[in-house]
């Protein structure tokens, strides 16, 4: 029976074509994989993505460069991401923006949901509820509840920007007691928490790695985590549903994406990688001194996370009529 070159050609395609598909995962990372922050250098995300790379290239047996491209809300560096090659050499740490930011911009240049690859969630940071330590100042939730509800929109509570989870805490917090605050947002936490620790403003949701030192020191006083558990880094402090907000929880998340189309198997790697190096010692160490939570999951449970917080906190931002442009 005469062979068919034709046929013969086709077959050999038909066997080499899943090869070659299946190249990318097996090789992966062929190369260094570049780990962009959104944000600039020293914050919570960035010492988290510094920790984490660290141990990846150990594991992984390529470097993972941490490389900031911070802007508009951490929009610049998603966008980038969302347009590199989906070979699982670019990465994505990002945070509750990635919810957020879809209802609080009226143009964004990617898709949260359809131009990123779900990895892992990685860790919750607590926002604390704070105001002086002084003898003036409440000394509970619901004493500063009832100081806000005698004297309607006269508190100011400051925030690390607008958008921020900082300043969205806040609006969960009056929404819910149906208390009016006066909004005040700074570039950082860093200038919000001088101008609480002076006097200029009352009250901050302020990120517990940044607030920790000054309510160790006695200059701020602590009166709610947002989250739903106690922390182990303040374990004294209830949360504001303990301290008298029933309901109440916001907890800022990290997670990683990688572009859409990243191939499965890819995924799968860095996802075991990632939660893995969560587990170790070292980094739990290097997580505690920030006051993260560690989580670790799968690419699925950050794609229900990031479909529930996309409804909730878009819901949320229509209501309070909360627009950045």
């Amino acid at each position: 029976m005469p062979v068919n070159r034709r046929t013969v050609a086709t077959l050999a395609a038909a066997l080499v074509l899943p090869a070659a598909q299946a190249q990318p995962a097996a090789a992966w990372p062929s190369k260094p994989v570049k780990w962009v922050v959104p944000f600039p250098p020293g914050g919570a995300m960035d010492v988290m993505a510094r920790t984490l790379a660290e141990r990846l290239g150990r594991d992984l047996g390529q470097p993972f460069v941490v490389e900031n491209r911070p802007g508009a809300g951490g929009n610049l560096g998603a966008e980038y991401v969302a347009k590199q090659p989906a070979d699982g050499h670019t990465l994505l740490i990002t945070s509750i923006g990635m919810a957020t930011n879809p209802a609080l911009y009226a143009r964004l240049a990617y898709d949260p949901v359809k131009d990123f690859a779900p990895v892992s969630l990685l860790a919750v940071v607590p926002n604390v509820l704070v105001v002086q330590a002084t003898p003036e100042t409440d000394k509970s939730v619901r004493e500063l509840i009832a100081r806000a509800r005698r004297s309607p929109g006269k508190l100011t509570y400051a925030s690390a920007g607008n958008g921020t989870s900082i300043h969205l805490a806040g609006e969960v917090f009056a929404s819910m007691t149906g208390v009016e605050l006066l909004h005040v947002p700074y570039k950082g936490s860093g200038p919000a928490i001088a101008d609480l620790l002076g006097g200029q403003v009352d009250l901050m949701f302020d990120s517990i790695t940044s607030a920790r030192s000054h309510i160790q020191a006695g200059k701020l006083r602590a009166l709610g985590l947002t989250t739903s558990r106690r922390s182990a880094t303040l374990p004294g402090v209830p949360t504001m549903a303990e301290a008298g907000v029933p309901g109440y929880e916001v907890s800022p998340w990290f997670a990683v994406f990688a572009p859409a189309g990243t191939p499965a198997e890819v995924v799968a790697r860095l996802n075991g990688a990632l939660v893995a190096a969560l587990k170790q010692p070292d980094t739990l160490r290097k997580l505690e001194g920030i006051g993260a939570e560690p989580i670790g999951s799968t690419p699925q449970q950050l794609a229900t996370h990031l479909s529930q917080e996309l409804a909730r906190w878009g819901r949320l931002i229509q209501d309070r009529h909360i627009r950045l442009d």
